[in-house]
């Protein structure tokens, strides 16, 4: 275990905690709910479990969430800031599309491969019948990327044309041919791409969404 998960907080003598001791507190939850929830699956974690293994009292646990669900949104919500850093840049104009969209690829790809979203992918896929909430909040995971990519392909000579719902569908598009095979594969559902294959897959993905994208006409 992690010392992370197992430095014991200092003693205080009484009060309310001060707010930096609070992030602490919240930040020391959601780390050993995380490994909880990745360990045995949201179903067979409970609040109490994840109140001893963080060493503080179901009390406190209960003031900062609320139930399960809400202290998994929060595991989700923390990775998502971790993940959305990726999406953070704003490229200046001009620029050239193909270039920020093969480092996007790249981007995307680090972030879906990655072990712990692999793993949240996992228990989502396992949970999702019985808990469908967590297939609702983990839908966000997505959405940051599309939002990003809607306003390059805005932004771009190319494309700066198309409608905005045409452009959301493109850039959603984009998401999926990048992830969804690699993803497949490193989830256990054929061999995994290595480091060249990664980035082989997202220069030919690039080259093969502007191929198509740059010579359609989405009007009906």
């Amino acid at each position: 275990m992690s010392e992370a998960l197992t430095t014991v907080m200092p003693p205080r003598h009484g009060g309310r905690p001060s707010r930096v001791e609070s992030e602490k507190i919240e930040g020391r939850i959601l780390v050993v709910a995380t490994a909880l929830f990745f360990r045995h699956g949201f179903a067979a974690t409970s609040m109490e479990q994840v109140a001893a293994e963080a060493r503080i009292s179901k009390r406190t646990l209960y003031a900062r969430f609320r139930d399960k669900a809400d202290l998994f949104r929060g595991v989700v919500d923390r990775q998502l800031q971790i993940w959305r850093i990726s999406f953070d840049a704003r490229p200046d104009a001009p620029f050239s599309l193909a270039t920020v969209l093969r480092e996007a690829a790249e981007g995307m790809l680090r972030v879906a491969l990655a072990p712990e979203a692999l793993a949240l992918h996992r228990m989502v896929i396992a949970e999702a019948e019985r808990f469908p909430e967590l297939a609702r909040t983990l839908s966000a995971v997505g959405t940051s990327g599309v939002e990003w990519l809607t306003d390059l392909l805005r932004r771009s000579p190319e494309l700066g044309a198309l409608s905005p719902e045409a452009l959301a569908f493109a850039a959603e598009q984009f998401v999926m041919l990048v992830v969804s095979v690699p993803r497949r594969r490193a989830l256990g559902l054929g061999r995994p791409l290595d480091k060249a294959g990664l980035a082989a897959w997202a220069e030919q993905s690039v080259a093969l969404f502007l191929e198509g994208v740059c010579r359609w006409d989405p009007s009906p």
